[in-house]
């Protein structure tokens, strides 16, 4: 059996709804050269049908159906059977564009170095969008090189699980997905980036992400505020808080309190609050003192950013960077 170009990695737990559009922007793609790897997660509706009748009329479609245990589980089963060393992930509710694989295949055979391409995405249907995501997407797709990705990488999760085609060596180099107490796709991607791997966007919108109430990023405990801070928490102890006792947080307000009790779980304390709210410099907050920005100057220790409000990310970043300080090694923004 000759061994596909790349393996299309789809999850899918009870999505006859959707799951025809899905696999029809499949089979529009103008490069052939994969295969399916459908992984049924214990499905009750008609999703098994719809799978056994697309593996039926096309060879390039193979069906793992198992006991449902959930989407971790589901994805390494999946990865386990893919056969080739590129996967591309999809969902069994979202739309593909005709020239999506094509795209992002010929970008990571133009650079070998890259490990994961991502490529720009739109939320449908658009008139029930509401701001906070039409806001994300944006963010999203304006990162399209490495260094932009890392640069926001602690801010939030910069790719769309379903968006990314990665080399399979990186990401079982990694340990695959792991069942933890936050999202897998964001967990997967900080340890990627701890590794070394090298992350690109394809500014083109090449997938069509359905935006419904019962998606898992609006349901999903994994997918809370308090699961992405505990995540992010983590792996910055792992990297940038490795060796850090204290840090200071730019922001005193309810972000930056429940940013304190994330690092604390990780044994790192709050040494100081930054603060520009003249009504709160000279307090003190949980042991540690409200002090003006200031303050701050470069190797007093780490820094991070907690401050979430629109446009005080791009205004924190241009004082950083007139105090001399670096991000990635004095400060990073968090939210």
């Amino acid at each position: 059996m000759t061994t596909p170009a790349v393996s299309i990695l789809l999850p899918v737990r009870n999505e006859e709804r959707f799951l025809p559009a899905a696999l029809a922007s499949l089979f529009r793609q103008t490069f052939s050269d994969w295969e399916l790897i459908a992984v049924d997660d214990g499905s009750t509706d008609g999703t098994p049908a719809l799978l056994a009748e697309a593996a039926r009329r096309d060879a390039r479609v193979r069906l793992l159906r198992r006991d449902p245990e959930g989407l971790v589980p589901a994805l390494n089963a999946g990865l386990a059977a893919c056969r080739s060393s590129l996967v591309a992930r999809m969902d069994g509710d979202d739309v593909c564009h005709p020239h999506r694989l094509e795209q992002q295949v010929n970008h990571l055979a133009a650079y070998p170095d890259t490990g994961l391409v991502a490529c720009g995405v739109r939320h449908f249907p658009r008139p029930q969008l509401r701001g906070g995501m039409a806001a994300y997407e944006a963010w999203q797709n304006a990162l399209v090189d490495h260094d932009s990705i890392l640069r926001n990488l602690y801010v939030e999760s910069p790719f769309a699980h379903p968006s990314v085609l990665f080399r399979r060596e990186v990401v079982e180099r990694a340990g695959g997905y792991r069942q933890l107490a936050w999202a897998e796709d964001y967990d997967l991607w900080l340890r990627l980036a701890r590794a070394g791997v090298r992350f690109a966007r394809l500014p083109e919108v090449l997938l069509f992400w359905r935006d419904r109430p019962e998606r898992l990023t609006r349901t999903a405990a994994t997918c809370s505020l308090a699961a992405f801070r505990a995540c992010k928490a983590h792996h910055l102890r792992q990297g940038f808080l490795r060796d850090a006792a204290e840090v200071t947080l730019w922001g005193a307000g309810l972000e930056g309190k429940a940013w304190r009790q994330a690092l604390t779980v990780e044994g790192v304390r709050v040494g100081r609050w930054l603060e520009v709210d003249q009504r709160k410099i000279g307090q003190t907050i949980h042991g540690a003192p409200v002090v003006g920005i200031e303050a701050l100057r470069p190797g007093d220790g780490p820094v991070l950013i907690t401050v979430g409000a629109r446009g005080a990310r791009q205004q924190v970043r241009a004082f950083a960077a007139k105090a001399g300080l670096i991000e990635g090694v004095d400060y990073l923004c968090v939210t």
